[in-house]
């Protein structure tokens, strides 16, 4: 029996031996990496530093990935500095099969980006027709792209033209036009009775190669020809020089959205989720903003945080979710924007206008509750906001 016992007590020593002893050699290097990635990539949706280290014969090696190489840099300096030896095994983005064509070009009116490289993953964001992306790494059929916000996802090979840089530079130097009406198609030929090429929605942009009677002839990037009738579509230099972002232009882009589908991923008329929704009005009024919710709130500035609503203007973004406490971080979990006489527009089911007033037939007293702040976007200066007239983003 006192045989038993103790061989049960060392089985339990080993058990515990074998479930504490991984924890402390399964990443060596944990406080080296974390620190890296709190300074180098604190939000993974923008930013990669998928790095690890474990202990193997007796040396530490690092595996993963990462698109800084001023992180890894980083990393090994600060190694080398405490006289640690590594054996690195980290990927370096992009590999080496797309170092030459590692620009990239949506070339489908909605391409679904998803946060895995498979077609029932999460639908983490879209991109549309034109959106120049940078192309990391290919699994299979999917690549991992970074979208002109920092946004990483993948798309499978159908939804993107892979170019060569001579490629790319040719595009980004040729004419354009931007599809500006919320839906539409293109044409096999300059007249409406042509075979359809293509649907089209707004924010598409296509090369532009000649005008033919009341029609733009355009190119898609995959080198498909095809027509848009003039009366939906504008040269991009020319809605570039025009843009005149006001309070008025954000409502009626937002109100022109009005019915369409809430899509958890989506940023397009096909379809929009709350963030998307709002990201979609700036983009059609030329500004590029953070894609969710989460990373909106921190653009701009703050208008108001006590539900003083009469500070706001129409276009300002309001915040939606749970407060932080103590123990728990701020949540941020749904946007809308203000558009006056106490209403605001959001995607919800649908994108439809509600009110803060509670005498109003449409009042939210939901949203109302768990409303956290407002912020002004509109000629707000802001290295997270893409002002397209500033930047060479779809044409150097």
């Amino acid at each position: 029996m006192i045989r038993q016992l103790i061989y049960i007590s060392c089985i339990a020593f080993l058990i515990i031996g074998c479930e504490t002893k991984p924890n402390a050699t399964e990443e060596p290097l944990s406080n080296y990496i974390e620190a890296i990635k709190a300074s180098y990539a604190p939000d993974k949706r923008v930013a990669l530093f998928d790095v690890h280290s474990k202990s193997v014969q007796g040396k530490i090696l690092l595996t993963g990935m990462t698109n800084l190489p001023e992180a890894l840099a980083d990393l090994k300096a600060k190694l080398d500095q405490d006289h640690i030896k590594y054996i690195d095994s980290i990927e370096q983005l992009p590999t080496q099969d797309l170092i030459h064509t590692q620009n990239g070009l949506i070339n489908i009116s909605v391409a679904n980006l998803r946060s895995t490289p498979k077609h029932s993953a999460e639908l983490a964001t879209q991109a549309t027709l034109g959106t120049p992306v940078k192309v990391y790494k290919k699994i299979s059929n999917w690549y991992l792209i970074q979208t002109p916000d920092r946004y990483l996802s993948w798309v499978d090979s159908g939804g993107i033209t892979l170019l060569e840089e001579a490629q790319f530079e040719r595009w980004s130097h040729a004419p354009k036009v931007i599809f500006l009406a919320i839906y539409g198609v293109s044409y096999e030929e300059p007249n409406t009775q042509s075979q359809v090429i293509s649907d089209v929605v707004a924010g598409n942009i296509f090369e532009l190669l000649e005008t033919i009677n009341g029609f733009y002839k355009i190119a898609y990037p995959d080198g498909r020809i095809a027509y848009l009738e003039k009366q939906n579509v504008m040269p991009y230099d020319q809605w570039l020089s025009n843009l005149r972002p006001t309070e008025e232009q954000l409502v009626r882009v937002g109100k022109k959205m009005m019915g369409t589908p809430y899509l958890w991923g989506g940023t397009s008329s096909k379809g929009v989720d709350c963030s998307g929704f709002t990201k979609t009005i700036y983009f059609l009024n030329g500004m590029i903003i953070p894609r969710d919710a989460s990373q909106q709130i921190h653009t701009g500035k703050l208008v108001d945080d006590q539900k003083d609503f009469s500070k706001l203007q129409p276009g300002d973004l309001l915040f939606f979710g749970t407060p932080a406490t103590k123990t728990e971080k701020e949540r941020v979990v749904h946007v809308g924007m203000w558009i006056g006489n106490n209403q605001f527009i959001h995607s919800s089911g649908r994108v439809h206008i509600s009110s803060m007033d509670p005498n109003s037939e449409n009042y939210d007293a939901y949203n109302r509750q768990r409303y956290l702040r407002s912020k002004r976007l509109l000629n707000q200066p802001d290295p997270n906001i893409i002002d397209l007239t500033k930047s060479a983003v779809f044409k150097n």
